[in-house]
C-alpha cells in the first residue's frame, strides 16, 4: 500500500494532513491512573518525525504512579519545576531525564491537582522506557504536549483482544513497602 514501509517488523504509515486519526479523547485520560495504565495497553503511540513520517508502535507495557500518597510517584514530595505538568489535567505529556542519558515518557492522568501519571515502559519492538524514547526521538521538548491536540505525539485506538498481567513496579526500592509490591505494572501477556 502506498505510504507504508517496514521498520523493525512493524508496518509504519506515513500520515497525510487529511488522515482521520482515531485518537484517544480527553475523557480517557482524565480517569484514575489505575484505569488508564492498563487501558493504554494495545493502543498505538504515534510520534511525528522531523521529516513528516509518523512512527506508530503498539504499547505493550505501562506502569502507574498514583499521586502524592504513592511514595514512588514524583509528586509524593509536592509540586516542583520538574513534575509541575503532573498537577495539570490528564492527557499531557510528562518527560524527564534520568541517569544523564534517558528520557522517560509519561502520560498524565486524572483531574487537575491530583498528580498521577503512567510511565510507558515498552512498545512493540522496544522493551524499556529509555530504548523506546530513543527509537521514537522523544526528548525534553515534548514536555507538556497535549496528546489530544498535538501534531507531534498522540495515542490512537488499537488492539482490543488481548490478555495482560499485573506485576510489581520496577526500580522503586527507594519507596519502601507497600509501594514496592503494588501490582501497578501492566504487561500484555498474549494477543488473542
Amino acid at each position: 500500500m502506498p505510504g507504508q514501509f517496514l521498520m523493525n517488523g512493524t508496518i509504519m504509515r506515513k500520515r497525510f494532513p487529511t488522515d482521520n486519526n482515531p485518537r484517544l479523547i480527553n475523557s480517557f485520560y482524565t480517569e484514575d491512573v489505575l484505569k488508564v495504565a492498563p487501558g493504554l495497553l494495545g493502543k498505538y503511540l504515534s510520534v511525528r518525525q522531523n521529516d513528516g513520517t509518523v512512527l506508530r508502535y503498539m504499547i505493550t507495557e505501562t506502569e502507574a504512579y498514583r499521586g502524592s500518597d504513592d511514595k514512588a510517584c514524583h509528586a509524593s514530595k509536592g509540586e516542583t519545576a520538574r513534575n509541575r505538568v503532573m498537577f495539570g489535567r490528564g492527557g499531557l505529556v510528562y518527560v524527564y531525564f534520568i541517569y544523564g542519558m534517558y528520557w522517560m515518557l509519561n502520560v498524565v492522568t486524572g483531574k487537575e491537582q491530583d498528580p498521577q501519571a503512567v510511565l510507558i515502559r515498552g512498545v512493540e519492538g522496544f522493551a524499556g522506557p529509555g530504548k523506546l524514547t530513543r527509537a521514537l526521538r522523544i526528548d525534553g521538548s515534548f514536555y507538556g504536549e497535549d496528546l489530544v491536540s498535538s501534531d507531534r505525539i498522540w495515542i490512537e485506538e488499537g488492539l482490543k483482544n488481548f490478555r495482560f498481567r499485573s506485576l510489581p513496579r520496577v526500580g522503586i526500592d527507594y519507596a519502601g513497602e507497600p509501594w514496592i509490591s503494588m501490582p501497578w505494572r501492566f504487561v500484555i501477556d498474549r494477543k488473542d
